[in-house]
């Protein structure tokens, strides 16, 4: 049998290696430590120019408003540019450029610019106003002061307000591509929703079990009360299935609208579709949008306890204090189902 010898020059020589690993481990550890320590403690870079924050780090408004991102300079350098962008995720380029203004300019860019203007009311003063707010105006925006090298900027988020709504073709559940969400949203008075603006009308209580599309080509869905037919699981939510191919994949869709300038209003009759039309036409009116009924409901409390025809084909009803015969007694909403008309 082979034996092992250890000789006492193995064994101090063992103790030394191991004690200078320990020595090696100790000071990984120590400065490890220290670099997390330096990074959580770091200040964000103090402005010379601009006030940060801002004013308001949310501005908030509705369709058709005339809003005011503020942006006010503390000091002001002797030559400077003043660049307003809106911080698009995925569409990074000039195309972005709301406005570049100097003391003596304003040159606007794109479809944003054309609605937006520097306020100034006053010599500090670069804040942007934009008119006419559209759906698609919520975001990110910068105001960006460049001069030279000791370019700052300043970022505030605009939020249209407004309800997101589940969409599905009248041919049945998961019948549109990205493409066809898209279209079928700006034809009921929207768009495709954001993922924010889904999260919120979760918070507000919306509660879908089916998957539909967002702008950014994800397929998700929000679960308040999660239940197996919904994917089970124990906890409510945002369930998403990712990105998926917007050619190929078919899904329903979240779109989102805000206030709108006409008003929503019921006429009573046993009509088909067809008459329902007419007696719109009679009165100067047209049968409302999907969108119109649900920011009648949103906005204006509207509450109609008897189904009626939309632009769509479907036939649905408002409301906003639940009760017997109303469709639910715990839950608000618009009601309705979809009907082959044609």
């Amino acid at each position: 049998m082979d034996l092992i010898n250890f000789t006492g020059k193995d064994i101090v020589r063992t103790f030394k290696m191991n004690w200078a690993l320990l020595l090696l481990l100790a000071s990984c550890c120590i400065t490890w430590s220290t670099a997390e320590h330096s990074t959580s403690s770091a200040e964000p870079r103090k402005l010379k120019y601009l006030i940060n924050p801002p004013v308001f780090a949310e501005v908030i408004g509705r369709r058709g408003d005339n809003v005011t991102l503020p942006c006010i300079l503390q000091s002001k350098p002797n030559f400077y540019k003043v660049k307003w962008t809106k911080l698009q995720p995925g569409h990074v380029g000039p195309e972005n450029i709301i406005m570049i203004s100097n003391s003596h300019a304003f040159k606007p860019y794109g479809h944003l610019g054309l609605r937006a203007s520097l306020r100034n009311a006053h010599s500090l003063d670069a804040s942007l106003t934009v008119t006419n707010l559209e759906l698609g105006d919520s975001g990110a925006y910068r105001c960006e002061l460049i001069n030279g090298i000791e370019d700052e900027s300043v970022q505030i988020t605009l939020r249209v307000e407004g309800v997101v709504f589940p969409y599905q073709s009248k041919n049945g559940r998961y019948k549109l591509t990205f493409h066809e969400a898209r279209a079928v949203c700006a034809e009921q008075d929207g768009i495709l929703a954001t993922y924010d603006q889904l999260y919120r009308a979760w918070t507000e209580g919306l509660d879908w079990c089916n998957a539909g599309w967002l702008a950014d080509g994800t397929v998700q869905y929000p679960i308040l009360y999660p239940r197996p037919v919904c994917g089970g699981g124990p906890l409510p939510g945002i369930r998403s299935y990712g990105p998926k191919n917007k050619q190929r994949d078919q899904f329903d869709a979240f779109c989102f609208t805000s206030q709108m300038s006409g008003v929503v209003y019921y006429i009573s009759g046993a009509f088909s579709f067809q008459q329902a039309t007419h007696a719109c036409q009679r009165q100067s009116a047209e049968l409302a949008l999907v969108g119109q009924l649900y920011a009648a409901w949103y906005f204006h409390n509207y509450d109609q306890c008897d189904g009626g025809w939309l632009r769509d084909g479907s036939v649905r009803f408002p409301i906003r204090n639940p009760r017997e015969r109303c469709g639910s007694t715990y839950e608000a909403g618009c009601m309705g189902t979809t009907r082959e008309w044609k």
